[in-house]
């Protein structure tokens, strides 16, 4: 027996979303045996984009019943099924969430549209519920509204459940109860975690790290582990007793510290590290005349290094945006402007410099900051708003030693190409 269901949610920060629409049908393999469908007052404002995509507002919903209301009737419609939704994992997140807020455990095994459409359709353009119904020839009405989608959904698993044929991939996908949600114990480990921008590391029984990785957000992050599917999330998933993290406020210093964490522990999941190799880089050179410029070469030629990049390509379209972002009509011009080409120059790369790279720290009143003497990372440290930050030999008694590469050079490089906030500081190595 089977739920076929979907879910529309209001949005808004991890697990404090809430559903304001519902369709389950209840099939048994052949037709559809009961359905339950409406909206829900979810109690909380809908986020504006969902407004957008559903149609559904606040004002729809003041008259609509409670979860609390509903939720016996979800109970017995999806009693001894296997939940079926397009991107399971979402749905049964969502609806444990709403039952965990009444006290009460609600768990079902899940079947997720997703994993068996990639197994059994792998040649899909797409495998989102629209372009693949589309695609299939399946007529869907009310895109984005819960029982548009459910009833997609149904018409979407009748067909999978043609193509599987010898009926193995069903087998195999099914996940047991607590796989797509959380175990008592993973929830635990989870709720310890905070939502904040660091580097988290799992733990097997013996305290070895198993895994470590970065992340903007910890606890999505490791939630993420443990309720994916996938031959690496089962072993995290069955291997994982303890999660530890640190907080880093700057995602660059997450990004650092991840790579060289990995250089030197070796976790037995993540890949292993590679030093990169670059065919060609963007330099800053002089023309007979004297005027600086750039020019894109083979790597290991004689010229100051303003940042490597793995093609040719890349440093053509780093060099459309730099046109885009000085005003200029070609990058040609700026070999007249050696003021521009300076500021370039001191903004993009860190070739020979004594600089300090300022981001925001781990709580109000605080900054990070990455030190980069001659050129080369030295490590990163964390001090008050207030500090002063101009003197190499203080900051080197502040920061946590880190003997950078050229990997950790091309992060941070990488980095300050795609992001502008942070604050580029030029220190006095004398003083």
């Amino acid at each position: 027996m089977y739920a076929i269901l979907d879910i529309e949610s209001t949005g808004g920060k991890y697990n404090e979303e809430g559903i304001m629409e519902i369709s389950i049908y209840r099939f048994d393999g052949q037709d559809v045996v009961d359905k339950f469908a409406g909206l829900i007052n979810p109690e909380r404002d809908i986020q504006p984009f969902v407004v957008k995509l559903t149609g559904i507002n606040n004002s729809m919903l003041k008259s609509a019943p409670k979860f609390h209301e509903v939720a016996k009737r979800i109970i017995e419609i999806t009693e001894g099924a296997t939940l079926v939704a397009h991107n399971a994992q979402f749905d049964y997140r969502i609806l444990r969430t709403e039952f965990r807020r009444l006290g009460y455990d609600f768990q079902r095994k899940t079947l997720c549209t997703v994993e068996l459409s990639k197994q059994l359709i792998p040649d899909a353009e797409s495998h989102s519920l629209g372009k693949l119904v589309r695609s299939l020839g399946i007529a869907v009405s009310d895109r984005h509204r819960a029982d548009g989608d459910a009833q997609a959904t149904l018409k979407l698993f009748k067909l999978l459940l043609i193509k599987d044929s010898d009926k193995s991939i069903i087998k195999t996908v099914i996940r047991e109860e607590t796989l797509g949600e959380l175990s008592t114990r993973q929830l635990d480990m989870v709720e310890e975690l905070p939502t904040e921008t660091g580097v988290y590391y799992l733990h097997n029984k013996d305290g070895e790290i198993i895994f470590l990785g970065k992340t903007k957000n910890m606890k999505k992050r490791v939630n993420q582990h443990f309720t994916n599917v996938g031959d690496l999330a089962r072993k995290l998933q069955k291997e994982t007793k303890k999660v530890t993290y640190q907080e880093t406020g700057s995602e660059l210093i997450a990004l650092l510290k991840e790579y060289h964490e990995i250089k030197k522990t070796n976790p037995k999941y993540n890949q292993k590290i590679r030093k990169k190799g670059f065919s060609f880089g963007l330099y800053l050179t002089k023309d007979n005349n004297g005027a600086l410029k750039f020019e894109t070469e083979k790597v290991n030629v004689q010229f100051t290094r303003l940042s490597s990049f793995t093609s040719a390509k890349s440093s053509a379209l780093f060099l459309s945006k730099l046109e885009e972002e000085f005003g200029l009509d070609s990058i040609e011009s700026l070999e007249d402007n050696s003021e521009t080409v300076e500021t370039i120059f001191n903004k993009y790369s860190l070739d020979n410099r004594n600089i300090a790279l300022v981001d925001k720290g781990r709580s109000i009143g605080e900054q990070s900051v990455i030190l980069i003497k001659e050129g080369h990372l030295k490590g990163f440290g964390y001090v008050e708003l207030n500090h002063q930050l101009n003197n190499i030999h203080i900051l080197e008694t502040l920061i946590t030693p880190i003997e950078g590469d050229s990997n950790s050079t091309l992060i941070m490089e990488s980095y300050l190409r795609k992001k502008n906030r942070i604050k580029i500081l030029e220190l006095n190595p004398s003083t």
